[in-house]
């Protein structure tokens, strides 16, 4: 089943590179590219809705998080995947706030970038990045120590067998924050799942 997808990024090497891996992905997809805004805009409004608008969150045009607000409500059966350098958690809490469906940070993988395009387009809530200036992981106890305090109050509560919805009540945060919480601690303890934090942390 074919389907439009439109790939925006000011940076024609990126936006090569993402077409590929696409294209890679699913090969049936009309792929459609965009510099700036007013060319998202245009092909937007040509024909159908796009499917899927994979937006670089520094693009021309996008001048703040409430623009990004508004194109969601533009778009509103589009499904919306942000990918940007940025690894600042509150930018990217506000980007998942404003009603994206998803955020991959461009030092991933480009495997995990074609997985998470898959999951978010499959209607999963996905947060993909590389937090910066992690320290070297010498072991359990200084895995530990690199989590901020709220990192650590998420583990902790994992570990009680709390659902993000929960620990998003207990800690009063939304759950898009403890998804990405979870997504943090996950890296920098260097474990692949949420049970494997929760043994860590048993165990410590």
């Amino acid at each position: 089943m074919s389907c439009r997808i439109i790939v925006a990024d000011d940076h024609p090497l990126f936006r090569e590179a993402m077409v590929n891996t696409v294209r890679r992905l699913l090969p049936h997809a009309q792929l459609e590219e965009a510099g700036s805004l007013q060319d998202v805009l245009r092909l937007a409004s040509e024909g159908e809705a796009p499917d899927t608008l994979i937006l670089d969150l520094r693009f021309p045009g996008l001048t703040c998080i409430g623009r990004l607000a508004e194109l969601r409500r533009q778009l509103p059966r589009t499904t919306l995947i942000i990918v940007s350098m940025v690894d600042e958690l509150e930018v990217i809490n506000e980007v998942m706030a404003a009603g994206a469906d998803g955020f991959i940070g461009k030092c991933v993988s480009p495997e995990e970038i074609g997985a998470a395009i898959l999951a978010i387009r499959e209607g999963e809530v996905v947060v993909k990045y590389i937090p910066s200036g992690l320290l070297p992981q010498l072991g359990v106890d200084s895995e530990l120590e690199q989590l901020t305090h709220r990192q650590q109050d998420v583990l902790r509560l994992i570990a009680q067998g709390k659902t993000n919805k929960e620990i998003a009540r207990e800690l009063d945060i939304s759950p898009f924050t403890v998804r990405i919480h979870v997504s943090s601690l996950l890296k920098t303890l260097n474990v692949p799942t949420r049970t494997a934090a929760a043994v860590k942390y048993s165990g410590n």
